[in-house]
């Protein structure tokens, strides 16, 4: 796989611009990090809006966002290929283009399958973006500037989490879900003109690079077949499906199949030689499980909170962006640290902190729990956010040859967004099932069910009605304590996660802040 890395440019050395060109240069490419990064949580908290919208299920609205993320990794892989083959320019400014494009379509989608599709596009214009806008930066501004600009575009990276959940919940509420899509138009096209105006100069020279055609084939196969079976395998009764059965086989000959190929081809797709660095699997072990429960905690929390909780899209925005504020503040923290303590030692205490405060959730969170109760574990988690996933890229790429930087990043990317996507399926289906089974025990065990009701039925409600209010509040305890074992399994996750880090040696170079992008 190759990574960011796009060639030279057509001139001797890099173009810098200068004076207001460069200023505008930085902004275009920071704004469209911007953008592709909220798109990543924007949709979490409008799920339900989505979901009545469209007359689906609150599980089937999740494919809306599992989508987007398989489509964006499996584009990773491709990023040096597609700006070695057509320029690092065209390619940024073809992938804004798409992803404005696919935002329209997506605002007027009429039903699940077509949301689902124009999702899948904007997912492929996206995936390329993040690295893309990384690489111009840095070949647009000088080197005594590079530190400062790298900062700048870390600083969207981390502070678009944070406002994605608020501006989708205030959107989807005030003016309903298609603007959550819609709001990209302009930026899109903005940024797309703005980078083939103002970057010419930094295009990088083509080449007619061969690619790995059959294992990206395999790649999509096996990838799209797991990611349906886990999308569909709720409704369809899971292996008693043939369908899901069906998917299932050529997901599993297709991984097989894809395996082989990748290790005995010269240019493969996915480059999966830096495995045999004990350091790099160990951390990207650690990397995919964290990640994944994280990620597939900002779908769950929103689900509830809107489902059970009474809580509008706006509210449990705000409620699960304040994990980003912390992290945001931590983060220079960590930088500093970073040169002077164990990155797994740091590692260790990150995902620590991310499994207390999963426990936090489990014996805080109650169905009667208000706003400050259930906000505030997510802001002590997001203190340990950066002391997990900026030492981790030192831990993995820190394990590798420096020629193998590159394409182990490239690898690291596609894995923590398939986890992401992978996640979520699982969670969500586990979250739903959890609350039928609380559901049906407590059912069983309901005591002065009916002396509720007549007390009801006495204060002047009908005797369904009565029945009803029983009925909701057994469903709302359900799922409150469905919630809490879908986060002692996360906090379980993220204490073993945090002991596996002690098996990978200590990095023996250092590694570039953005070298994983």
């Amino acid at each position: 796989m190759t990574g960011p890395q796009t060639g030279q440019s057509d001139s001797d050395g890099p173009n810098y611009l200068s004076g207001t060109m460069l200023v505008l240069a930085g902004v275009v490419l920071a704004v469209s990090n911007f953008m592709v990064v909220l798109d990543t949580t924007i949709a979490n908290v409008s799920v339900s809006h989505i979901a009545g919208g469209l007359g689906i299920s609150p599980s089937e609205g999740t494919w809306v966002i599992t989508s987007y993320s398989v489509a964006e990794a499996i584009c990773v892989p491709l990023t040096g290929w597609l700006a070695r083959r057509f320029g690092t320019v065209r390619v940024f400014a073809g992938g804004m283009a798409g992803f404005g494009l696919f935002s329209f379509l997506c605002g007027f989608a009429p039903t699940l399958g077509a949301l689902v599709a124009f999702r899948i596009g904007q997912g492929i214009c996206g995936g390329p973006l993040m690295a893309l806008s990384q690489t111009l930066l840095m070949r647009v501004f000088p080197k005594d500037k590079q530190a400062m600009t790298m900062g700048i575009w870390a600083m969207t990276t981390l502070t678009a989490p944070i406002f994605g959940p608020i501006l989708g919940g205030t959107i989807s509420d005030n003016w309903g879900w298609h603007w959550i899509f819609l709001i990209n138009i302009p930026i899109a096209i903005g940024c797309s003109l703005a980078a083939l105006i103002i970057l010419r100069k930094a295009e990088t020279e083509r080449f007619a690079d061969r690619i790995d055609g059959i294992g990206l084939g395999l790649l999509i196969l096996w990838v799209g077949a797991l990611q349906l079976m886990l999308d569909l395998g709720r409704e369809h009764d899971w292996f008693g499906s043939p369908m899901i059965v069906t998917l299932g086989v050529v997901a599993a000959v297709g991984f097989c199949a894809f395996l082989i190929w990748e290790l005995t081809e010269e240019t493969p797709i996915v480059d999966l030689r830096a495995f045999r660095r004990r350091g790099f699997t160990v951390a990207v072990l650690a990397l995919v499980s964290c990640f994944g429960a994280f990620f597939a905690s900002l779908v769950i929390i929103p689900l509830w909170l809107q489902g059970a909780m009474g809580y509008t899209a706006t509210w449990a925005g705000y409620a699960t962006a304040f994990n980003g504020v912390a992290a945001v503040i931590m983060a220079p923290i960590v930088a500093r640290l970073m040169g002077k303590v164990d990155p797994r030692a740091l590692v260790f205490f990150g995902v620590s902190w991310l499994g207390f405060t999963s426990l936090l959730r489990v014996f805080w969170w109650q169905s009667g729990s208000d706003f400050w109760t259930l906000a505030l574990p997510q802001l002590i988690q997001g203190a340990g956010m950066p002391f997990f996933f900026i030492p981790v890229t030192t831990l993995a790429l820190g394990a590798v040859a420096e020629e193998e930087t590159a394409s182990a990043a490239g690898v690291m990317n596609f894995l923590r967004t398939m986890a992401g996507a992978v996640a979520v399926a699982i969670a969500s289906t586990y979250w739903y099932d959890g609350a039928q089974q609380k559901r049906a025990a407590l059912s069983g065990v309901l005591n002065g069910a009916q002396n509720t009701v007549d007390q009801l039925t006495a204060r002047g409600f009908s005797p369904e009605q009565a029945r009803l209010m029983v009925s909701q509040l057994v469903d709302q305890e359900s799922v409150a304590l469905a919630t809490n074992s879908t986060f002692m399994t996360m906090a379980v996750i993220f204490i073993v996660s945090a002991f596996i880090i002690w098996l990978a040696p200590r990095p023996q170079r250092a590694v570039s802040p953005g070298a994983a992008h």
